[in-house]
């Protein structure tokens, strides 16, 4: 039997999700392949409605051998092994006389303890565990989730905490997981056999595609110590979350709080002396905190220093003595000594990297309106990192539908460890850019319009001509907007605004849970919806109840962020255009998904507004429009309001 072609491979896997066969989609495919048959590298920008899930996934499960897709959102996951992969691999069995298997793994505090759940939790204050589910009154909204795990433990076949529906707060979950450092091991565990997490990798080791996220990933490339099986084709969607993705992992944390917990775990395990020098050691940690203010250590202060070197000291020192002591009185001695174990590591890791000193991190103070104060330490680049230990030992795809910015992949590469594509050298890892449009014709279906003549938003102060701009926008409209702020205030003051003034359903992020918000918002074209960051990246919803995407102002990173300014001064520094590689790329990406909300499917019309005139008078503006969809472009308010009021009038004409 001759081998099948990957156009018929493909055209069975489009049919069987129903969908249909797209130019961009064919192309991706082809081009998948012969970068996973030459062992090299792509970036491969495929806009929305492409059908890129398909596009990578049919020629990775043709090639045979073992691939590993990490995506950056619980949502891509989920579409990807309770939809994509069943049906493809259903549809391509009978071409390739095999059935690939496919696993979903995640880090280990994604899945249900069996220890923690049976044998309870290692208490702070007492000895040995304590039953949560007696602590917990019945009637407490923490008791009857509690409840619920205990009854969903005996069904769930995962332990997944993402398969549990309706999810319980993160408290709850806090109380029946553990972190991979906490965990006993599946060999000391009584219930090892039994593990949920273990079942997972186990599961992961016999499949020929493994789905999991950034973080994973992250953490298999960080510590050394693989967390994913091993395998010959990596492939990363949603790419462009990467790189802030893997400084999350590689971001240390110190606070009063973790630092006073970690004491309380220690104490009945080590002798008098190890735990009074790591308790007052919290003591001075706690004190230098208590003046700390926001912003970048360039040098660590000497009142830090002595303190978190004071800290390393006695953690070290509480380290060793855990590791030489057992207490028969403790119950269930190896889960508290390892949870104490845990806090303890985690706390001398961070006070050593700070107190080292390595001319690659970034060390600030930050405050936290709820938390108090924490010194952070992260890498001032990870994309060295990237280059080492993902492009080294194979094949590595990387999509998403806003990876070009300002006409290339270069910045994105850079940002990846990449050298411009094209470079060639012995180290260097060749990779090939490629951009397969979209189905959409985003000339006709959009218009982006630039609000030229509003006044150049400042620091602080109101924006009231912005305001007015934006009222009159949704009005024209007739409500169906999604309004993208750079910040949670300026979201406030529009919703508040906008509330007195129009007669139509304001929805704000933070006031109900994000589905339930774009629930309501998609269910009803009148209703606007106004937040953050997460609304940039995270909303899908075609049709007319979104048909009009304002940008409050171009989202740069905040002046005074300690890890970004740090970035940016190192690219100067190094005789590179600091504002371009760091600011503009970060607001590049972030104005691309966000106006990656307007058109969502074929039939889709509306604009794009950015009501900050810097847009069309900076330098750096047509930098960020070429990053934008290739909607067509205006700074005429009046042409932009008509049009509005056309769309709004077609979409009542038709019923919604």
């Amino acid at each position: 039997m001759t081998k099948p072609s990957l156009s018929e491979l493909l055209h069975a896997a489009v049919t069987a999700v129903g969908g249909t066969e797209r130019p961009g989609q064919v192309t991706m495919a082809e081009a998948v392949a012969e970068a996973v048959d030459d062992q090299s590298h792509l970036l491969v920008q495929a806009g929305t409605g492409t059908g890129k899930s398909l596009g990578y996934l049919v020629p990775a499960l043709a090639h045979g051998e073992r691939v590993v897709v990490a995506t950056a959102t619980l949502a891509l996951q989920r579409q990807l092994v309770e939809r994509d992969l069943p049906r493809t691999v259903e549809s391509l069995h009978p071409l390739l006389r095999r059935r690939p298997q496919f696993a979903m793994l995640k880090g280990r505090s994604n899945y249900l303890c069996l220890h923690r759940l049976h044998e309870g939790v290692p208490q702070d204050e007492e000895e040995g565990l304590f039953d949560q589910f007696e602590a917990a009154a019945p009637s407490s909204k923490l008791g009857q989730d509690l409840l619920r795990l205990r009854d969903w433990s005996d069904e769930t076949e995962t332990g997944d905490r993402d398969d549990l529906t309706p999810g319980v707060s993160d408290r709850a979950w806090a109380q029946i997981s553990v972190s991979s450092r906490e965990c006993l091991g599946a060999t000391k565990c009584a219930y090892g056999a039994e593990c949920f997490a273990e079942a997972a990798r186990e599961r992961a080791k016999l499949a020929d595609v493994v789905v999991t996220n950034h973080a994973l990933l992250a953490i298999d490339a960080i510590e050394g110590a693989p967390v994913l099986p091993s395998h010959e084709v990596l492939i990363v969607d949603e790419a462009h979350e990467l790189v802030s993705r893997v400084t999350g992992v590689a971001t240390g944390e110190l606070t009063p709080a973790q630092v006073n917990r970690a004491v309380r775990r220690a104490a009945k395990l080590v002798n008098e002396k190890a735990a009074d020098a790591l308790q007052t050691a919290a003591e001075g940690f706690e004190r230098v905190m208590e003046l700390a203010l926001p912003g970048r250590l360039e040098e660590v202060p000497e009142d830090l220093g002595y303190a978190l070197m004071a800290l390393r000291d006695a953690a070290r020192t509480v380290i060793s003595a855990i590791g030489a002591t057992r207490d028969k009185s403790v119950e269930d001695e190896n889960a508290v000594r390892k949870q104490a174990l845990a806090s303890v590591e985690s706390i001398h890791g961070v006070a050593e990297r700070i107190t080292q000193g390595s001319e690659w991190d970034v060390v600030w103070y930050e405050q936290h309106d709820r938390f108090g104060a924490s010194v952070r330490v992260a890498p001032l680049s990870v994309s060295g990192l990237l280059r080492e230990k993902l492009f080294a030992e194979r094949s590595v795809v990387l999509t998403s539908a806003t990876l070009k910015l300002g006409g290339d992949f270069n910045g994105v590469g850079a940002s990846l460890g990449l050298a411009p594509e094209g470079t060639a050298g012995e180290d260097v890892p060749q990779w090939k850019g490629l951009d397969v449009g979209s189905p959409f014709d985003y000339p006709k279906q959009g218009i982006l319009y630039v609000a030229r003549h509003l006044n150049t938003p400042g620091r602080e102060g109101s924006r009231t001509d912005m305001l007015d701009e934006l009222a009159e926008l949704v009005e024209a409209a007739g409500g169906r907007t999604l309004g993208l702020f750079s910040s949670m205030r300026g979201a406030k003051a529009a919703a508040e605004e906008l509330r007195g003034r129009l007669d139509k359903p304001i929805l704000l992020q933070g006031e109900e849970t994000l589905g339930e918000l774009i629930k309501n918002f998609a269910a009803d074209p009148e209703t606007c919806l106004f937040g953050t960051l997460s609304l940039w990246q995270g909303v899908d919803v075609p049709g007319p109840s979104c048909q009009l995407v304002v940008m409050d102002r171009i989202p740069f990173p905040r002046p005074d962020d300690p890890l970004m300014s740090a970035r940016q001064k190192a690219v100067e520094e190094a005789g590179g255009n600091g504002f371009m590689a760091v600011a503009a790329t970060h607001a590049a990406l972030l104005m691309a998904q966000g106006a990656g909300r307007l058109v969502r499917a074929t039939g889709d019309k509306g604009v794009v507004a950015v009501l900050d005139p810097r847009l069309a008078n900076a330098r750096y503006g047509s930098y960020l429009r070429a990053s934008l969809p290739d909607f067509w472009y205006t700074t005429d308010r009046n042409q932009a309001r008509r049009s509005l009021a056309a769309i709004d009038a077609k979409a009542k004409a038709d019923g919604a």
